[in-house]
C-alpha cells in the first residue's frame, strides 16, 4: 500500500498549457452556456485553482478572444484564386458545422474587439478570394457580409427548434406538427405546408440550409455579372447607339 501511494505521489501532473485552458472553457460552454464561463469555473474544470491560469492568459477577456480564435481557426480556410462559389460554399458548410457544435459561439465571434491572427486570416481570406475573382471592393464585403449572417442565422434557428434533432429523419418534425392540430379554415396555407412538406415525409430543417445558400450566392452571381457588364448596383448602365 505504502509503494502504491508513493507511486501515486510521483504520478507527474498533466502541465498547465493554453491549449488546455482553452480546451476546458469550451467545455464549460459546451455544458452550461458561454455565461458560464470565468476564470474560478474553467480552473474547476481543470482541477487546479483560478490563479493558475494567469500564467497563460491574462483574463476573462482574453481568454474569451482565446475561444473566438479557436473557433475561427476551425473554419475552412480558402485558397487565393479558387473560384469564388465553391470556396464560400465550403466555408459556409464548414462554419455551420462548428457553429452547430457549440452555439453559443454565435453571440462570441463578432463581438470581440482584439482579433487575433485567425480570425484576421479568415476575413482577409474570405476577401481574397473574392476579390482575386473580379469583385470589387463594396461587392466583396456586400457578399461576405451576406453569406456570413445567412449562415449565423440558420445555426441560430436550427439550435432553438422546439424539437431536438431525432435519430430518424423528420420524425422531430412531424411529431411537433401533429401536436399542433391547427384548423384548416383559419391557417389554410401553413396546414397546406405541413401536409405536403411534413406529414409522412422525411422533411428535416437541416435541408434547407444548402437550398438557402444557393439563393444567395445566385443572387451574387448576377450582382457579379451586372458588375463585369457596368450595369451593376452604383455602376451607370451601358450606353448603347
Amino acid at each position: 500500500m505504502a509503494e502504491t501511494v508513493r507511486s501515486r505521489a510521483r504520478t507527474p501532473r498533466t502541465p498547465l498549457t493554453r491549449d488546455r485552458i482553452i480546451a476546458a472553457a469550451m467545455a464549460v460552454a459546451d455544458a452550461s452556456g458561454l455565461s458560464a464561463v470565468s476564470m474560478r469555473t474553467v480552473a474547476r474544470e481543470l482541477g487546479v485553482e483560478a490563479m493558475s491560469l494567469y500564467h497563460h492568459v491574462d483574463g476573462k477577456d482574453a481568454m474569451l478572444d482565446a475561444i473566438a480564435e479557436e473557433i475561427f481557426s476551425r473554419f475552412p480556410l480558402a485558397e487565393l484564386g479558387a473560384p469564388w462559389r465553391a470556396a464560400l460554399t465550403e466555408r459556409a458548410v464548414g462554419a455551420r458545422a462548428v457553429l452547430s457544435a457549440h452555439p453559443w459561439a454565435l453571440v462570441l465571434l463578432e463581438s470581440r474587439v482584439n482579433p487575433g491572427p485567425s480570425v484576421l486570416r479568415q476575413h482577409d481570406r474570405v476577401l481574397g478570394v473574392l476579390r482575386t475573382n473580379g469583385f470589387d471592393v463594396p461587392l466583396a464585403g456586400h457578399a461576405f457580409s451576406a453569406v456570413d449572417a445567412y449562415v449565423y442565422g440558420f445555426v441560430l434557428s436550427e439550435s432553438n427548434l422546439p424539437f431536438a434533432p431525432d435519430a430518424e429523419p423528420g420524425a422531430g418534425a412531424e411529431a411537433f406538427a401533429a401536436g399542433l392540430a391547427l384548423p384548416t379554415d383559419e391557417y389554410p396555407y401553413l396546414t397546406e405546408f405541413m401536409s405536403v412538406m411534413l406529414a409522412g415525409r422525411d422533411y428535416d430543417y437541416g435541408d434547407e440550409f444548402g437550398y438557402g445558400l444557393d439563393l444567395v450566392l445566385d443572387q451574387l452571381e448576377v450582382r457579379l455579372a451586372e458588375l463585369r457588364g457596368g450595369t451593376g448596383p452604383g455602376h451607370p448602365p451601358t450606353v448603347r447607339s
